[in-house]
């Protein structure tokens, strides 16, 4: 009986505290965004006394000649392109490391793990794309999402592959199919679990990255949506009305694809990583 009071405590704790750190900064957002300037540089949670949300929807989306659409747009071509590439690249990359076994396999895993633990070098990083054109655009972009998510993507594919039978390798290529139809027609399909979750993460990361697009894309053409947080903030004054407009905005696509996609990101988490 103690231990079912105790279970029971500690379920309940644990859904307190998650109410408490996930819920009560959603409604702080939530409330702040649809609040007059004045109310809202009280920084409280508290009720409005002015509901403004067509207002401030209306301010924040016409701000610098509508740069928060143009940042949308960006986003969206980022994300797509960066984790379609890394899903295709990571899955033959992990496909090649646990099939074929070679004497550069130990090399390849090493630089793939020394790409996942070491920090990313931000001025060397500069100074090659600079030397390759590649710096202020979003090919150059792009490139450096992918290169930094590629060994994350790679771990998660090899560790679900080592549950797939090589026997299904095998009865393709008797049957006659290549190389490429092999990877895209058997064991691509076979991949969907963590597939799915792999561009849930990675579409998250990349659309909420702040840091990359401000090194290594700067100017307006090719700003990203959370770039567009300097709007309405600066050293004297902070709009915090506008600004949390702006964070709520930015906060709906992710949100809505963690709550579509939750169980599908836990099944390929859990698969790669028990049976792996």
């Amino acid at each position: 009986m103690n231990r079912a009071l105790t279970r029971w405590g500690l379920g309940g704790l644990a859904i307190l505290s998650s109410i408490v750190v996930f819920l009560v900064p959603f409604a702080f957002i939530v409330t702040t965004a649809v609040m007059d300037s004045r109310q809202a540089g009280e920084f409280t949670l508290a009720w409005p006394r002015q509901f403004q949300f067509v207002e401030n929807l209306t301010t924040v989306l016409q701000t610098r000649d509508y740069l928060l659409v143009i940042a949308f747009i960006n986003s969206t071509v980022l994300t797509v392109v960066s984790v379609t590439a890394l899903v295709i690249l990571g899955a033959m990359v992990a496909f090649v490391l646990q099939r074929r076994k070679s004497r550069l396999t130990g090399l390849a895993n090493f630089l793939v793990l020394t790409g996942l633990i070491m920090p990313p070098a931000v001025v060397p990083t500069i100074w090659v794309m600079q030397k390759l054109g590649l710096f202020g655009g979003m090919p150059g972009l792009i490139l450096i999402e992918i290169t930094y998510g590629l060994s994350f993507t790679v771990l998660l594919f090899r560790a679900f592959l080592a549950t797939v039978p090589r026997e299904l390798d095998e009865a393709a290529i008797i049957d006659g199919a290549g190389p490429l139809r092999l990877f895209f027609r058997v064991v691509l399909p076979l991949l969907r679990p963590v597939t799915v979750t792999i561009i849930v993460v990675q579409s998250v990361n990349i659309f909420n990255d702040f840091t990359n697009p401000l090194y290594f894309a700067p100017g307006d053409q090719n700003a990203t949506v959370q770039l567009t947080l300097f709007n309405f903030q600066s050293q004297n004054l902070t709009s915090y009305n506008l600004l949390f407009m702006d964070i709520l905005l930015i906060t709906i696509p992710p949100l809505i694809m963690y709550l579509l996609f939750n169980r599908q990101i836990v099944a390929g988490m859990t698969s790669g990583a028990v049976k792996g």
